[in-house]
Formats: structure tokens, C-alpha cells, sequence
């Protein structure tokens, strides 16, 4: 019987991502997909922000910044007349904006880059059975060439909604399903609104029901869409029977044409317009689900076996991918030996009130509409919650408990980025992230004017030896840097622009400790390393 360290299952976004921050942690994973090939749709196409973040970590960013397309905004349209316009602004300090690609193209960037560790896909490979053991979890797969057993320390189900994982872990799938049915289309149109922007019409009936809508979102190409509305009546199909999960392409219905694409469009685009070029169709359902458990032993969930929900405002792909980002490096911890016995805990606890609140807001915003406040800093929080930006793990068990600062990010908030970073021997300005990328805790020492080289040595070593080794440290100086420092021997920065200073309000003296995935863990004095290693076991063995 093959054996290997993780055993992923499904290979759409969350997958990929899942077997790549494995493979790039140092852990044996293999990844199966039942079907033969991958499928050429434009499904999930929003990108996040934050999305864009974890891809700039992996070493991936570039790739999908040379075929990504800006997603400007929103142009709305109630009965024809114009509404509301939303502009994806956010703040300066934020590497990434809001960009759209089709998901078959994100699947083959990350396939690439998954490749690059010298590992595939295992096409037409079906989990059918899987059998957990105390130390393992054997499974049974349909191949290619006939049915094979494999043996993992560890099974993740990345396997949609329908999840043959979550299904044998016995994990509860709570929710409902909407009743309305939808068709989707990929297609070019000739209307000459603003490029990048989404459209979203809608008729409302004099009681005040929607009772028609359409929304288009931009893809690569001239005049290019995916857009979706609701199927004509010759295209409905009957709904679920009991017990069944209905979301997602209803592959057995029959698929639309360009002539109920466009049938739609003559009712409700904001111009008079023709399609043309229709790439691919389907009908598809939306429920919204949560299970109850993300983990079950030696089984684990991430992506839609997880959560279920609206497409709006493109949660659901970036979730998941989030979910796999926040597992790998813990599974990966757990698989080498370094990790406490309660770190996958964290995985469920910390995902599972993120998956929990995006099925809520997903469902409100599927009904209500999505917009912000009328204030400005409504406003702005909505654009960071839409970009995933806002994010945290504050009550999580890997969080250093302590007062919230007055300004500045949390132990449990995402580690914002600073530019303008300076090294004595690059020519060029860094970011702060640029520091964190690699599978690795962060430490960040903010000396004040009278610490010396003993004490940030006594932290750093400290800290080095909890964690495993699997730790880099950083002097980062907010002023020149003071004769007490003579003799230094830790990697120094120097924040020339201020913008560590003003993201972060450093005090004299403090650690900043950031977890792999880019969350702010600890702020702790660097006198007072006993305390920063008594936090490190939260995550590390002893050594």
C-alpha cells in the first residue's frame, strides 16, 4: 500500500493551493480529482486582495498579475434608471487591489506552480472509501488503471459540496437552499460602459419583489463577461429531492444558449447590446451551508465542503483559499514532529467563525443588495471586509491574550505592509512583507533607546530555539540607530519612510512575533523572553 504524508482531495482553487503551501512547507502530499481533465469554466472569477497577499507568499503573485484584470467597481441599475455606483477604493498602504480572472485559469496557474515542487494531479482519481487508524487513515481510490489503496497520516477534503470526506467524517452540513435557479454565461457584449466595472440591473414589480436581474462581471478580453441571471422557465429543472445538497452547475440540466442570454440582456442592460461568443453556459443552484466541524481526527475540511453560500461578492473561492493557507502551515508543523498536539485545534477555530460569518453577510448581501453605509467610514470598512482584509483570529488559541492598542494592529489581526523598508546593503526600498514571505514565524524587534545588544540577542535566541529554528528575526529601527546598539549582530531594517512606525506604534523595547500565514501572534517586551517563549508553546513542542 502507497503511503504519503496528506492526501488532498479535490483539485479546483482550494486544492491547489492546499498541496502547494504543503509541498512548500517540506510535507509528501498527493492531490486526486475524480474528473479526467479540468473544467473550462469562468465559475469563481473575483480575486481578493487578501487573495492576491497569500499568492504574493507563495512566490505566485506574478503569474496571475499578468492575466488578472482590474475590477474597478460597480455600476448599478434599478428599472432601467441608474443607482448607487460603488468604487473599489482602498487605502494606500494596501499592496494589492480587487482583480478579476476565470477560475480555469487560476486552477492552471496554480497547477504550475504546484508542479514546480514536482507534484500533480492525479486525474480521474475518485476517493471512495477511507477508513481512519489511530496513527493513519487509510482510503480506497478508483485510478485510472483500477482501485488502489493509499495510506496518509492525514486526509483533506478541498472536494466541494457535495464532499465525499465530510460525508465519511459524519460532519453535519447544515442550511438551506434559495429557491430561485440561475444560468450562467461566459460572453462578449458591445455596449461601451466603463471597462472594469461589474453591472448589476435588476427589476423590482410594484409590491417590491426583484422578480428579474442580471449582474456582469469583467473578465480578460474586449467587452468580455460572466454574467448571470435567472433561467427562463424552459430551462428550469425540478429542485433536490430531501437530504441533498443543491449548489453549484447543475450539469444535468439543459445548458442555455446565446439566444436566453441575450433575451435577458434586451430586458435589462443599462444599453442596447448584443452577446456574442458564448464560451460556455450552465444552469446552477446556490444554497448556504456550514459544517458543523472543520476537523474530525485525521480528516479535514477546507473550501465548499466547508461552506457554502451566494456568490456575492466573491467570498466563497477566497475563503477557501484562506482556509488552505491557514491549515498547510500547521498541518505541516504537526507532520514534522514540531507542533503541539492541540495546533490542528486551531485550524477549526480559527476558520470555522470566518466561514460562519461570510455565509451570513453572503446571504444578507444575496437579498438585500450589496453596498456600503452611507458614512464614509462605513464605507471604508466595507470595502476591507469585502477584500478580506479585515480578517482576524483575536480570540483564537494561538493569540496573545492582552489589551487591544489605540492604534495599530492586534495579536490576531492580519500584519498590515509597509514600504519604504531600507537594508545598508539594497539599493532599493522593501516592503515589510517581502520580510515575511517563506514558511516561517517572523520575529520583529523594535529596540528603544536604551536596549542593548545582550537583550534583543537573549529574545532572539530564545525565540529561535521554541520555534524549532523555523524563526526569523529582524531589528527594525524607527530612528538612527542608538550607540547601544554597537555590536549588533541580528539583521537590521530601517524604516526611512516612517510607515512601520505609523502601521504598527511600536513601543520601546517590543517583539512583534508573525505567524506564517501573516497574522500578528504576539506583541511582547524584548525583556522578557520567558514570556515570548511561554506564547511559542502555543504552537511549538517543547524542544
Amino acid at each position: 500500500m502507497d503511503d504519503t504524508d496528506v492526501l488532498v482531495v479535490g483539485a479546483g482553487p482550494v486544492g491547489l493551493t492546499a498541496a502547494a503551501e504543503l509541498r512548500r512547507h517540506g510535507v509528501r502530499c498527493r492531490i486526486v480529482d475524480r474528473l479526467p481533465a479540468p473544467q473550462p469554466y469562468a465559475k469563481a472569477v473575483g480575486i481578493q486582495p487578501r487573495t492576491l497577499e497569500v499568492w504574493d507568499d507563495m512566490g505566485l503573485v506574478q503569474r496571475v498579475l499578468d492575466q488578472a484584470v482590474p475590477l474597478l467597481g460597480q455600476l448599478s441599475y434599478l428599472n432601467g434608471e441608474p443607482g448607487p455606483r460603488l468604487d473599489l477604493d482602498l487605502p494606500a498602504d494596501v499592496p494589492y487591489r480587487f482583480a478579476a480572472l476565470p477560475q480555469y485559469a487560476t486552477e492552471r496557474l496554480l497547477a504550475d506552480h504546484l508542479a514546480g515542487y514536482g507534484t500533480t494531479v492525479e486525474r480521474g482519481t475518485e476517493l471512495l472509501d477511507l477508513y481512519p487508524a489511530d496513527d493513519h487513515v487509510r482510503t480506497t481510490l478508483a485510478t485510472p488503471d483500477g482501485p488502489r489503496e493509499l495510506a496518509a497520516r492525514y486526509v483533506l477534503g478541498c472536494d466541494g459540496a457535495h464532499s465525499r470526506v465530510r460525508h465519511s467524517a459524519g460532519i453535519a452540513f447544515d442550511g438551506d437552499a434559495f429557491p430561485e435557479q440561475y444560468m450562467l454565461g461566459d460572453v462578449e457584449v458591445d455596449w461601451d460602459l466603463p471597462p472594469g466595472y461589474g453591472i448589476r440591473a435588476a427589476h423590482r414589480s410594484a409590491d417590491g419583489t426583484t422578480d428579474d436581474q442580471l449582474v456582469c462581471i469583467p473578465l480578460p478580453g474586449r467587452g468580455r463577461y460572466r454574467v448571470s441571471m435567472r433561467v427562463p422557465p424552459e430551462l428550469a429543472t425540478a429542485p433536490a429531492g430531501p437530504g441533498r445538497v443543491a449548489h453549484g452547475l447543475d450539469t444535468g440540466a439543459r445548458a442555455p444558449e446565446l439566444r436566453h442570454i441575450q433575451a435577458v440582456l434586451d430586458r435589462l442592460a443599462p444599453q442596447p447590446t448584443t452577446a456574442r461568443t458564448l464560451r460556455w453556459s450552465s444552469v446552477f443552484r446556490i444554497s448556504h451551508r456550514l459544517a458543523d466541524r472543520y476537523r474530525h481526527g485525521r480528516l479535514l475540511l477546507a473550501g465548499d465542503a466547508a461552506h457554502i453560500h451566494p456568490p456575492t461578492g466573491a467570498q466563497g473561492m477566497n475563503t477557501g483559499i484562506q482556509d488552505a493557507y491557514n491549515l498547510a502551515w500547521k498541518l505541516a508543523l504537526t507532520v514534522h514532529g514540531a507542533a503541539t498536539d492541540t495546533l490542528l485545534d486551531s485550524y477549526h477555530a480559527e476558520r470555522h467563525p470566518v466561514g460562519e460569518e461570510v455565509v451570513g453577510r453572503t446571504v444578507r448581501h444575496a437579498r438585500t443588495g450589496l453596498g456600503p453605509g452611507s458614512g464614509s467610514g462605513e464605507r471604508a470598512a466595507f470595502l476591507l471586509r469585502e477584500a478580506q482584509l479585515l480578517v482576524g483570529y483575536r480570540d483564537g488559541p494561538l493569540t496573545e491574550p492582552g489589551p487591544v492598542p489605540d492604534s495599530g494592529p492586534a495579536p490576531g489581526d492580519r500584519a498590515p505592509d509597509c514600504t519604504g523598508l531600507t537594508r545598508p546593503l539594497a539599493a532599493y526600498p522593501l516592503r515589510l512583507h517581502d520580510l515575511l514571505r517563506g514558511p516561517h514565524h517572523t520575529l520583529l524587534l523594535h529596540p528603544g533607546p536604551t536596549t542593548t545588544p545582550d537583550t534583543l540577542h537573549a529574545c532572539a535566541a530564545a525565540a529561535h530555539a521554541a520555534a524549532h529554528g523555523r524563526l526569523t528575526t529582524y531589528t527594525v529601527l524607527t530612528t538612527a540607530a542608538p550607540t547601544t546598539l554597537d555590536g549588533l549582530r541580528l539583521p537590521v531594517v530601517h524604516d526611512t519612510a516612517a510607515t512601520f512606525r505609523t502601521a504598527y506604534t511600536p513601543g520601546d523595547g517590543e517583539a512583534l512575533l508573525i505567524r506564517p500565514d501573516g497574522h500578528l501572534a504576539a506583541r511582547l517586551p524584548t525583556t522578557d523572553p520567558a514570556h515570548l517563549v511561554t506564547h511559542l508553546r502555543r504552537t511549538f513542542a517543547p524542544t
